[in-house]
């Protein structure tokens, strides 16, 4: 057990340290050129500039901000690998890990959520791969065909030979992912698997038989909220599968 959290400690170091770093640095020079300002004449300019650069260093703070996930104790539970808003859940096709029909929940993250993604289950890692691609808006739902993304699929413990995956897809803004698991390694649910910065999308691949709990519209939060739960069995009916519009706000 330690050896996962300390794991998982370090993840959480790791999220955000060089950026914050930037930030902290932009924030000296918000506050240098405040000082250089009140000398009058050519430093007001410099002041106003270091103020945008001072709100900037403060909103780069803010947002990579890191809080621990409380997963629930179930261990059928499949919980959000991001913190976002749900605008669809559909069945698709996913071939490269999955391997044929599945479904997906994609959740749009705005740039005020947390971009740290955890495991949605608790198994190992057996796939890992960087896809390059366009760097379209997260808003866009074809943002998940066509831009640059990573592709993480896991074994799950609780559920034998059941497979799943989650995509970490980059925006307009985005466009650096990090992830921070290797093919072989173990993790827990709602360990930090890794980050997307500046809004973004993830998606979530389940399979068929995954009786879905989530709709589009919902606010999730990452390693925390249950989206999926008990199984159905051939026969039964799932969730009916909906997409929603993309949304207008970033």
């Amino acid at each position: 057990m330690a050896e996962p959290l300390k794991r998982n400690a370090d993840r959480a170091a790791q999220a955000g340290r060089a950026l914050r770093r930037v930030g902290l640095g932009l924030l000296g020079t918000f506050l240098l050129g405040g000082a250089l300002a009140q000398t009058g004449g050519p430093a007001l300019a410099v002041g106003a500039g270091a103020s945008a650069w001072g709100l900037f260093a403060l909103f780069t703070l803010y947002f990579f901000r890191d809080p621990p996930a409380r997963a629930p104790h179930d261990p059928d539970a499949v919980v959000a690998p991001a913190h976002g808003r749900v605008d669809c859940v559909e069945e698709t096709v996913e071939p490269e890990f999955i391997g044929g029909p599945c479904r997906r929940i994609s959740i749009f993250l705005s740039v005020f959520d947390v971009h740290v993604q955890s495991a949605p289950v608790s198994g190992s890692v057996v796939h890992l791969r960087r896809r390059p691609g366009q760097f379209l808006s997260a808003l866009r739902s074809e943002s998940a065909t066509h831009n640059e993304s990573v592709l993480i699929g896991m074994e799950w413990e609780a559920q034998a030979g059941q497979r799943i995956a989650l995509r970490q897809i980059a925006g307009v803004i985005a466009r650096r992912i990090l992830t921070w698991v290797e093919p072989g390694e173990r993790v827990g649910r709602g360990e930090r698997v890794g980050m997307i910065q500046f809004g973004s999308r993830c998606d979530l691949y389940l399979p068929l038989t995954a009786r879905i709990t989530v709709k589009p519209g919902d606010k999730v939060a990452g390693g925390e909220t249950v989206v999926a739960g008990c199984w159905s069995t051939p026969g039964q009916s799932a969730r009916a599968m909906t997409c929603q519009k993309p949304a207008t706000r970033l």
